[in-house]
């Protein structure tokens, strides 16, 4: 039997006597492996971006909404008249064990002023554990205290977008700004978070003391009342546990007999959050498949030339066989050429999915992370192909008879 190496020259020898025909073969291979890198990059930082987005919300999240409520015999819309109060916010933190913390929030949109420069913001009223909630350091300054909730004193914190178009380079703590006329104090800078799931800049934001927001800059009809609670979970493992625990909470001291009565939601954002990598996930595996039809139909495109080969070389293969060469060698000789072939269009196919990505990331703003899975699965799929497709022109090879190989004209 020929020894190894010397079928594997063999066979790169009779490559190379057809290279442009090798590379047109290949050519299939190289398309769908990097279509399958590429697609496989973009998935997976899809995911990755999903992760990000929602975890900056804060880990371990639930979120209580208002829900409808009933007003004169008239059942009115959802969050129509917030239903939660402080007092349910203290009770959440105190009465429920699975939860670390709550705090009540009131948002609405107002317009900041300081010297000679305005922007307009989203604010938002907290008690002071939104920035525990949602790990959401200061830059600079301090948070609120309980003083400032309970005198509702006239102070602020701001998100980077906010420092930058009203201050510039110029540290914001200790001065003065006018909130709908009302002249606040900044206490504190957020350090920058970013866009959250939706897109929206995170940064571009006012915190309040929420009894600050109520009293004085929404003038609130509704003092004491809110629409939205967060709550952080003490734990992951807790917080199924929390949600019930709120439930059961909200519903006694709402009176809330059934389950369509309840004037209130909770919402689990981790729920959420594997909802949504499990939709791009899924997404990425349909992508994934559909690249991986290139791949077959390379496959495919190496077994026709392979035959087209064997044809050719009928001659060849009858003169070998003649001179000492066994079944296997000749096997061994095409189905190397085949598995030459696949790698290297697999190589190729890497080299381009990888460009694909960092382009597609850089030019189409999408977020791509090439894994070494998708490297290692496409790779081993087109030496799998090599396999595959090669092994039926190479048994036709190896199964000639070598008189009648010997008459081939």
């Amino acid at each position: 039997m020929i020894a190894p190496s010397a079928i594997l020259g063999i066979a790169r020898k009779s490559l190379r006597t057809n290279k442009m025909r090798s590379l047109l073969t290949a050519l299939g291979i190289i398309i769908g492996v990097a279509a399958v890198v590429a697609m496989f990059a973009i998935g997976t930082g899809a995911n990755k971006k999903v992760a990000e987005h929602i975890s900056s919300m804060g880990s371990n999240l639930l979120i209580v909404r208002s829900g409808s409520t009933t007003s004169g015999g008239q059942r009115m819309g959802m969050g129509a008249t917030p239903s939660l109060t402080f007092a349910d916010a203290e009770a959440i933190q105190k009465e429920c064990p699975a939860v670390a913390l709550a705090d009540p929030s009131a948002s609405g949109a107002v317009q900041v002023v300081y010297g000679n420069m305005n922007w307009s913001t989203r604010s938002e009223g907290t008690n002071g554990g939104l920035l525990a909630i949602q790990e959401w350091p200061l830059g600079a300054g301090r948070n609120f205290t309980d003083s400032d909730i309970r005198s509702s004193a006239k102070v602020c914190i701001l998100g980077q977008t906010v420092v930058t178009n009203l201050f510039g380079d110029e540290d914001p703590v200790g001065k003065t700004i006018r909130v709908k006329k009302v002249p606040v104090t900044v206490v504190g800078v957020l350090k920058k978070k970013g866009n959250n799931a939706m897109g929206q800049d995170q940064d571009d934001t006012l915190l309040l003391p929420i009894t600050t927001a109520q009293k004085r800059i929404y003038g609130s009809r509704f003092q004491g009342r809110v629409n939205m609670i967060r709550v952080k979970a003490a734990s992951e493992a807790e917080i199924a546990a929390a949600s019930e625990q709120i439930t059961a909470l909200l519903n006694q001291r709402h009176r809330i007999r059934t389950a369509e009565d309840a004037d209130f939601s909770v919402m689990n954002l981790t729920e959420i959050m594997e909802a949504a990598k499990a939709s791009t996930q899924a997404l990425s595996l349909l992508l994934a498949a559909v690249a991986s039809i290139s791949l077959l139909v390379g496959g495919i495109g190496i077994m026709n030339i392979m035959l087209v080969s064997v044809t050719e070389r009928t001659r060849e293969i009858g003169i070998r066989m003649a001179v000492g060469a066994k079944t296997a060698d000749i096997l061994f000789q095409f189905l190397a050429e085949a598995i030459i072939l696949s790698l290297l269009g697999g190589i190729l196919g890497i080299a381009l999915g990888a460009g694909a990505s960092v382009l597609i990331s850089r030019y189409a703003g999408w977020s791509a992370v090439i894994s070494p899975f998708s490297i290692i699965l496409a790779f081993g799929f087109s030496a799998a192909i090599g396999i595959f497709f090669g092994y039926y022109p190479a048994s036709k090879a190896a199964k000639l008879d070598p008189i009648e190989a010997l008459r081939y004209e």
